[in-house]
């Protein structure tokens, strides 16, 4: 991943290469790591937890 900066401007810079983080998904996938081995019924249930608040969000967009 590589983020030009232009005029002198590292804030932009900074901010474009966060914005690029975030959407890749690599910072999340390193919290994940960072927290060691979860049992697959707790996973489970954390992966129903944001799949629920997702669809909650795209129903509420749609209407």
């Amino acid at each position: 991943m590589t983020v030009s900066v232009k005029n002198n401007n590292v804030e932009l810079a900074i901010r474009k290469f966060k914005t690029e983080i975030a959407r890749s998904g690599t910072l999340s996938k390193a919290r994940e790591r960072a927290d060691g081995y979860k049992k697959p019924g707790v996973r489970l249930r954390e992966e129903k937890k944001i799949n629920t608040m997702n669809s909650r969000k795209n129903n509420k967009n749609k209407y």
